[in-house]
């Protein structure tokens, strides 16, 4: 009998032993710590997303993303380095080691996660293909071009996309693929082709960048569904944990109603426990992936929560775009962050 109840209190300590014992941080973040900075792959120029402005400092959705792993690591959120890719050089450089992570407009798809010896950690942008239309065709649909000529990039999915779209809804589409999405830009406004095709995100800066954005269209249809979000290197399980889980602690924040603005009071003042936790108070969630106990209060303080986030950059205060499906599931989004427990 004694050896019956006993056996419970073992497991149980066991248990709190394994608990407390860190895990070894894997070479990705031993590197970046030993660089003091981690390396971004990112685009090299779209408004909003990634691109340095007047004074050379970039700005944009994917660029703060890079920030806010870099204040999980360092509690600073300015020890990054950007390196701008292309669609035909951003997953070289990733598994050549020349960036840490991939933060940019890149689709998350069974071939890229299968074999290309890359991780996706998790999806942090919900968007689709779609197309930008010069007003003077009377284009008000997808299916309104057929023969049309559409401007894309070398190297991406958007021609197979478009492919597709057009077998499967009975038209035809001519392709004109370019290397960077400056040169598909110049193409579509020298009248090289009639549409350009790229997902909403692109689609949205490109018409902002155009001398008379009221010419322009982008139609409604979405050609395909498409979800962003950062790629690692596989086999380093501790950095791919780690940048899903700075994702994660923007979104939570959010749902927590904690902001740039409030964190530091929220901290001080907070009896929930499930906030207190978030905010590395009690327990350090981030153990077993090389983070310190605070380093989701280092992500908000430096970065803000999602929604802010989006905001600046994506919203009202950049693109334009609604957040759609980039709310929160408790505002009826696809946003969710895993449980802090």
């Amino acid at each position: 009998m004694r050896h019956v109840l006993l056996a419970p209190l073992v497991a149980a300590a066991a248990a709190l032993l394994l608990s407390a014992i860190p895990a070894f941080a894997g070479t990705t973040l031993d590197g970046v710590r030993r660089n003091g900075y981690v390396r971004c792959g990112v685009s090299g120029g779209v408004a909003h997303m990634s691109m340095p402005d007047s004074a050379g400092r970039w700005q944009g959705f994917d660029t703060e993303m890079c920030r806010a792993v870099a204040a999980a690591v360092f509690g600073d959120a300015e020890k990054v380095r950007f390196v701008p890719t292309t669609a035909q050089s951003r997953f070289t450089a990733l598994q050549s080691g020349e960036v840490d992570m991939l933060t940019r407009t890149t689709a998350l798809s069974i071939s890229r996660d299968s074999t290309m010896g890359l991780t996706q950690t998790v999806a942090h942008f919900f968007t689709g293909q779609g197309i930008l239309v010069h007003r003077r065709t009377g284009a008000t649909k997808a299916s309104d071009l057929n023969g049309a000529t559409i401007c894309g990039t070398t190297g991406s999915i958007i021609e197979r996309n478009l492919e597709d779209y057009a077998r499967a809804n009975n038209i035809r589409f001519r392709t004109i693929s370019f290397d960077t999405q400056p040169a598909v830009l110049e193409a579509f406004l020298a009248d090289r082709c009639d549409a350009i095709s790229n997902d909403m995100i692109n689609l949205s800066a490109n018409r902002l960048a155009a001398p008379d954005p009221a010419s322009l269209v982008l139609l409604p249809d979405l050609i395909q569904k498409e979800m962003h979000g950062i790629l690692v290197r596989n086999g380093d399980p501790e950095w791919a944990t780690l940048t899903r889980w700075t994702v994660f602690a923007l979104i939570q924040a959010e749902e927590f109603g904690i902001t740039r603005a409030n964190v530091d009071e929220i901290r001080r003042t907070s009896t929930d426990p499930s906030v207190r936790r978030f905010l590395g108070l009690i327990e350090n969630v981030g153990i077993g992936f090389g983070a310190s106990a605070n380093f989701a209060y280092d992500v908000v303080r430096s970065i803000g929560n999602y929604g802010e986030l989006y905001e600046r950059t994506a919203g009202s205060g950049g693109l334009g775009m609604e957040r759609g499906p980039n709310r929160t599931w408790t505002q009826g989004g696809l946003l969710i962050s895993w449980l802090w427990q």
